[in-house]
């Protein structure tokens, strides 16, 4: 994300701060600035041991109310996968669905307008009105699969 957004997150959360009595620490800014510049789906322990060599004197409770805060103002969202770690990442404006690479972990976001139109439509058969849904693929990336590839080869 560019400088212009993380200041605007940074600028919610502030106001959302004052709201509460809270503020926008230094600390804070920092962990919102290096969590909203690499687009990824955090645990609080991978964001934790990713920054503390930037962030002096950051402790783990600091990044976990930080990641807890940007989801009470609605920055953020919690998700959980198969692996039942407790991960966060950004707000979008569109809804997006997950793959989920069972060798190496890596999670890829994806949109598609036909599933979305066919979930709408077994909705509308059902009478049923969906409030959210996640649909989550599990499987292997590219890159473990090639590598899974290779290794039979070598065998």
């Amino acid at each position: 994300m560019n400088i212009n957004i993380i200041k605007r997150k940074e600028s919610e959360l502030t106001h959302y701060l004052r709201e509460k009595g809270l503020r926008l620490t230094q600390q804070r800014k920092q962990i919102i600035a290096y969590f909203f510049s690499k687009y990824k789906h955090y645990s609080v322990e991978e964001l934790y041991e990713e920054i503390k060599p930037q962030i002096a004197g950051i402790g783990l409770a600091t990044v976990y109310r930080t990641m807890q805060l940007l989801v009470e103002a609605g920055l953020a969202l919690q998700r959980r996968f198969k692996d039942n770690i407790t991960r966060y990442e950004p707000v979008h404006k569109n809804h997006h669905d997950h793959m989920i690479c069972l060798g190496c972990g890596e999670i890829i976001e994806f949109g598609n307008k036909k599933i979305e139109a066919m979930q709408e439509e077994v909705a509308k058969r059902h009478k049923f009105v969906p409030v959210s849904h996640t649909l989550q693929l599990y499987g292997y990336c590219a890159k473990c699969m090639a590598k899974q590839r290779r290794g039979k080869r070598e065998k």
